[in-house]
């Protein structure tokens, strides 16, 4: 065979792949969301998902949806988008793009434009009519943050370890 191969995976794959990967490393029994930033080079930076902050046990923190804050795991788990920044250890993010598996929330928009992200790439969008995500899509464009949805390739991708 000569020249080369030609079905290997874009780098849209490629990186929405590492997102959806990281989610899976979520013990949230509810919602796993994976992120991943990239360089203007293609290069990963930083992975993160939803989960705890270090050092407060999933096993001791709550992981219910319903009840007061404190009983809840709203106020205790960090998303996936601020754990990929806070991961991150090389110095500025400017200009790097941020593949996510849900689209970010307002809290998480926040930290995207302070972190200098450029663009952020998306999979789902399940919360899109609702008012936080309104306002974080408001920050984001103000802050000229391109958002692009994730265009499925429709290719299935299987992982044996």
């Amino acid at each position: 065979m000569s020249g080369k191969r030609t079905d290997y995976i874009s780098w849209d794959e490629y990186f929405m792949g590492i997102a959806y990967l990281s989610a899976m490393r979520s013990k949230d029994p509810n919602t796993q969301v994976g992120a991943c930033i990239v360089s203007r080079e293609n290069k990963i930076l930083s992975m993160g998902y939803n989960g705890f902050p270090k050092g407060c046990s999933d096993d001791e923190f709550p992981w219910n949806r319903d009840g007061d804050v404190y009983d809840s795991k709203y106020a205790y788990v960090t998303h996936s988008e601020l754990n990929a920044i806070l991961n991150y250890r090389g110095g500025s993010l400017e200009g790097t793009k941020l593949y996510v598996t849900l689209f970010p929330c307002n809290e998480c928009a926040k930290a995207i434009i302070q972190a200098g992200i450029t663009e952020v790439v998306f999979a789902e969008d399940k919360y899109r009519e609702t008012q936080a995500n309104m306002v974080s899509r408001r920050m984001l464009k103000t802050a000229g943050v391109q958002m692009t949805p994730y265009k499925k390739s429709g290719r299935e991708i299987i992982l044996e370890v």
